[in-house]
């Protein structure tokens, strides 16, 4: 706990004689004469980590010493990619208190030169304390942090930057260049284009501008180049255009134009695939993509009315267009390709401290940082599962306490930060922008027995931000009095009250549920209003304190089930073991879940033993249905509704200085309207910035043809199976084909026999070896299927149960209508239902040609019931996506990995980890692989 020391009344709390006075701190975590090292058993561990493709180890370093409570998941990332010096050196790193102390040695010395301490007694206490907190894993810095401070190498602390560009050919230039440093350091940025004149305006000289799109191309290969030229993760971007750009269509086009290249590329034979020879050729793949949209655009949306494209020399508008049109052509493009995202300009601006000195325009590439152009922001993220009271009640003063320590160190690193450009580093001085932040918030909340789309958890999630960002922002303006407000304060003061009332104001506005959120929001209303009385006096330290950020390695380091503000991905994961392998287990929030919903322990055993068998809830044992609710996902048997993930983003949206990165996933089924809705609720509800991502979008949505036909055809279908056990041999003549394969490097041959009168009656599958096991296996098992097809059993039956089966060798295979198979045999059947099935059963199964899924994605296939306009009711109606029929069986599913690939695997966009070459997941928006820790963002 620390407080300000000094006269109060001056405007940067300046004492009588004109020095500053330092803050005073209170031990919340520590004990007097013990250090946090001597509290804890160490242990030391070997970390091995190999390459899942071909076994190869990709990282060792034995002997690494880390407390006996850190998983070896955390020890494995924090090993790899935080520990420095060269390995097997001398100067190599090999204990987490060496990583630490580097650390926070480093913040508490600035912080003693700076000012920041009244005593030397106060900066010791306050290095032991955060010392502890990162012992126990309570919180962590951003990944920069960890990489680079303390070390000879710059001191970048940040991991989030926006630039900007003007229209002139030597800030374009500029703006490569600039990004580039960026992307080698490995960190992302995001910039708005639109300030450079459109393709249909003329230049000075008389010729006719190229337009921002085409500048994009350059920019793009340029982080290509970067990211193939050894960066360990894709480089990261963000690339905004506002919506009264003349060329804003061809901008909402872009990435859904090249995915239709990448299919006609691939059809022809080209290699396509993730890193494959010719996937060069496309564009645009480096960058998240999105629209700001103003007010007066979403209100022309509303009332169906025109809306001006505006030239960016004179401000004159050059086209009107019909903004439901335009809105549409948006929702389609992220429907087919997920780009681009939208932003809303007027909200983001709404909320900005410092608008005197300009507007904000554009964001970090995972969304979450939003504020001046050439600024960067450093983030924090606490463990919200560590203020989780064996009670299961939420330890709000705690919290409070936490949020003390942090937002201060954080404020510190600024002193000594060190920038990848001049321009950037003035700004970040002169506003000082923090993102601290939170994980853990959909294991907390199911933990309390909360269902994450419920109004419970959303009160609890809101009054805990609250209470963080006014938490934060009090603590800026008791530094402010130490040591001075931030220098961009004086000309943004009234701004910056104003939106400090907003804050307090939407506080207000909280309606509590439980007496867990109400003792949060309680303490969160009393800071609000204390906050408010010491900014009014000394004004604040930091023009921004707090954004959502993904988490991803950090909240592997912190050994969180979830990260950032989503939900649990699954209930059940793996547990990597010492000595290699891993386990499957039920996530330890569950059972803390049942605990608080009142269930005895002799029931909490069978639902969980339930759990670990089918991987959800759905009939266990004893569970209420009531409760099934409180269990809901990300993913698996009961997922949540991609409303219920919007209405959660509101909930904390107004307690946030920026915004949320977060991705909504929606079902494949979705149509176009719904993400209409969607990016419409998103504005009505007061969000800044939304993203969608629709399962399988990346392929082509499997949509059904008309009815009427349909039926009569699979009634004559299945009059034509034969389901009794009489066995019909094939003739000694028979048509035959022979289909060559590759899957995941292993080659191999599959020999597929018909029937005259059509029908497959045998397979024949050469792989591996002449005599070797796996040889002998492969020909028992086709021998096997040829009996079973022989004596009725459907192919159908067989591609159901085999499609999704998952071994090795799995990965990228050579076959352009199967892009990428989870084992041998999920090629294999998904090959043969592709040759032997009808398209009505195979759009049952989700098995389609790419020739069958680009017609889908160009609209020549459409059922009857989805509208080809957007009605205004429509809009604003509520979209019920629970009843929606799931596109796959997820049932099937014991573990997130399992989910993950059922749900997105085969399709889904996520890349290859770099590293390691695990499939990364979603996280924000961006992608973690959680074999190795590695992120495509910010971290």
């Amino acid at each position: 706990m620390t407080e300000t020391v000094g006269s109060p009344a001056g405007a940067a709390g300046e004492s009588a004689a004109g020095a500053r006075e330092g803050i005073r701190v209170q031990r919340v975590y520590t004990t007097e004469g013990v250090h946090p090292y001597d509290e804890v058993k160490w242990e030391h561990r070997d970390v091995v980590m190999t390459n899942w493709r071909d076994g190869s180890v990709n990282f060792e370093q034995r002997g690494v010493e880390f407390p006996d409570f850190w998983s070896l998941n955390a020890v494995n990332i924090v090993t790899s990619k935080y520990f420095r010096g060269a390995v097997g050196s001398e100067e190599r790193e090999s204990s987490l208190r060496q990583l630490i102390d580097r650390v926070v040695k480093t913040y508490v010395a600035a912080g003693v030169e700076h000012d920041y301490f009244a005593t030397d007694a106060d900066a010791e206490i306050f290095e032991h304390e955060l010392t502890w907190m990162l012992l126990h894993q309570v919180f962590s810095f951003n990944s920069p942090v960890w990489f680079n401070v303390g070390t000879s190498s710059r001191q970048q602390v940040s991991a989030c930057f926006i630039l900007s560009v003007d229209d002139t050919m030597e800030s374009i230039l500029d703006w490569y260049k600039e990004e580039g440093l960026i992307f080698k350091g490995g960190s992302g940025a995001g910039l708005n284009l639109s300030r450079i004149r459109s393709s249909r305006e003329l230049l000075s000289s008389g010729g006719t501008a190229s337009g921002p799109v085409s500048f994009m191309r350059g920019a793009d290969a340029s982080a290509g180049t970067i990211k193939s030229g050894g960066a360990t993760r894709r480089a990261a971007k963000m690339v905004v255009l506002d919506v009264d750009h003349p060329d804003i269509e061809e901008f909402i086009e872009t990435k859904a134009r090249e995915e239709h290249k990448i299919r006609a590329l691939r059809d022809a034979g080209f290699d396509m695939d993730l890193g494959g020879a010719d996937s060069n050729s496309v564009q645009y793949q480096n960058a998240n993509n999105s629209v700001r949209v103003s007010d007066e655009f979403m209100r022309a949306v509303e009332s169906d009315g025109q809306f001006g494209l505006r030239s960016r020399t004179s401000g004159e508008v050059l086209d009107s267009v019909q903004a439901r049109d335009l809105f549409h052509k948006m929702a389609k493009a992220a429907w087919g390709c997920a780009d681009p995202g939208i932003q809303y300009d007027d909200t983001i601006n709404d909320w900005h401290t410092s608008p005197e000195t300009g507007r904000i325009t554009a964001s970090n590439p995972c969304s979450e940082y939003m504020h001046l152009d050439n600024s960067s922001c450093n983030l924090a993220s606490l463990n919200l599962l560590k203020f989780l009271r064996d009670d299961l009640t939420f330890d709000a003063d705690l919290f409070e306490k936490a949020v003390e320590f942090v937002i201060t160190a954080m404020d510190i690193s600024i002193c000594f930060a060190d920038f990848p450009t001049e321009s950037i580093g003035i700004t970040t001085r002169k506003f000082r922008q923090l993102g601290i932040g939170y994980a853990n918030l959909g294991a907390l909340l199911m933990a309390t027995g909360h269902a994450y789309d419920s109004d419970g958890g959303r009160a609890l999630a809101a009054a805990i931000t609250s209470l963080m960002t006014g938490t934060a922002y009090k603590r800026s303006a008791e530094l402010a009095g130490v040591v001075g407000p931030y220098e961009g304060y004086a000309r943004n003061a009234e701004a910056h009250q104003r939106v400090m009332r907003k804050h307090a104001a939407a506080n207000d506005l909280v309606r509590t549920y439980h007496q867990n959120d109400a003792a949060v929001h309680k303490l969160a209303t009393k800071v609000w209003q204390e906050g408010l009385e010491i900014g009014a006096r000394n004004g604040w330290r930091n023009a921004q304190a707090s954004v959502l950020a993904p988490t991803g390695t950090i909240g592997l380091m912190m050994d969180c089930d979830t990260t950032g503000i989503e939900p649990d991905l699954a209930l059940v994961k793996f547990k990597k073991l010492v000595g290699g392998g891993s386990m499957q287990i039920v996530n330890q929030t569950v059972p803390r879940a049942l605990q608080a919903l009142g269930y005895q322990d002799e029931q909490i055993e069978a639902i969980v033993e339930f759990i670990a068998e089918n991987g959800h809830v759905v009939d266990a044992p004893g569970l209420r249905p009531e409760h099934y609710e409180v269990f809901d996902c990300a993913m698996g048997e009961r997922s949540i509704a991609p409303m219920g993930h919007v209405r959660m983003m509101a909930a904390v949206q107004p307690f946030i200085s920026g915004a949320i990165s977060k991705t909504v996933n929606m079902p494949e089924s979705a149509t176009v309207e719904e993400v209409e809705q969607l990016y419409f609720e998103g504005w009505k509800l007061g969000l800044k910035a939304l993203a969608i991502y629709r399962d399988n979008c990346k392929v082509g949505q499997p949509l059904s043809a008309g009815k009427g036909d349909k039926a009569e055809k699979e009634k004559e279908v299945e009059k034509q199976i034969e389901y009794r056990p009489v066995r019909k041999r094939l003739p000694k003549k028979r048509p035959s084909q022979t289909v060559s394969f590759t899957v995941g490097g292993a080659e191999g041959y599959l020999h597929a026999g018909s029937y005259p009168d059509d029908g497959l009656g045998e397979i024949f599958v050469k792989l591996g070896k002449q005599g070797s096991t796996l040889a002998g296996v492969m020909d028992a098992f086709s021998m096997s299927i040829s009996v079973g097809l022989q004596y009725g059993i459907p192919l159908e039956f067989y591609v159901s149960k085999f499609q999704n089966l998952r071994f090795e060798p799995a990965g990228m295979t050579d076959d352009p209508d199967v892009r990428m198979a989870s084992s041998v045999l999920d090629y294999l059947f998904r090959r043969l239902a592709l040759d032997y099935l009808p398209y009505e059963k195979r759009a049952q199964l989700g098995i389609f040609t790419a020739d069958e899924r680009e017609a889908q994605v160009n609209g020549e296939v459409v059922p009857a019931e989805q509208p080809n306009e957007v009605h205004l009711d429509t809009l604003r109606s509520t979209v019920d996506y629970s009843k929606q029929e799931k596109s796959e069986d997820t049932s099937r599913a014991g573990s997130s990995t399992e989910l993950l690939e059922l749900r997105l695997g085969k399709a889904a966009d996520a890349p290859l980890c770099m590293t390691c070459g695990t499939k990364m997941r979603p996280s924000g928006s961006c992608y973690l692989c959680e074999g190795c820790g590695s992120t495509s963002g910010c971290s």
